[in-house]
């Protein structure tokens, strides 16, 4: 779970840094433009965030668990809106290929909350 956390925080290290480019570097991930500057820094702003609470969170001695649920379920959502923006036509293939990562780290993080692992004894 902790090599998950830690390639999460650096996929969200990636991202923050194609969300804070868009009209150059957003371009691998097919990100729409022209977008005014303060919705995509903003965007990369929690994005970062989001990457250094994985980070941390993969240091802790214990692994808290309502945080990987709330991070498995940020990064189902995050696929969904774009998958369903690139259903409707908004978003080019590449957009949902590259949000397919957070889709990968969601069944990752509710796999690991599944099967019960470093739970503190006694609950």
């Amino acid at each position: 779970m902790r090599v998950a956390l830690t390639a999460s925080a650096m996929m969200n290290t990636g991202a923050a840094i194609l969300f804070t480019f868009p009209d150059s570097l957003g371009q691998f991930a097919g990100l729409p433009t022209p977008v005014p500057r303060i919705y995509s820094i903003l965007l990369a702003v929690f994005v970062m965030l989001f990457g250094i609470a994985y980070a941390w969170l993969a240091r802790q001695a214990v692994i808290n668990r309502p945080l990987v649920a709330f991070s498995a379920l940020g990064k189902a959502s995050v696929f969904t809106v774009i998958f369903v923006f690139w259903i409707l036509g908004d978003l080019q293939v590449r957009s949902a290929v590259a949000a397919s990562g957070d889709l990968i780290f969601a069944a990752i993080f509710g796999w690991w909350l599944a099967r019960g692992r470093d739970r503190p004894k006694g609950r």
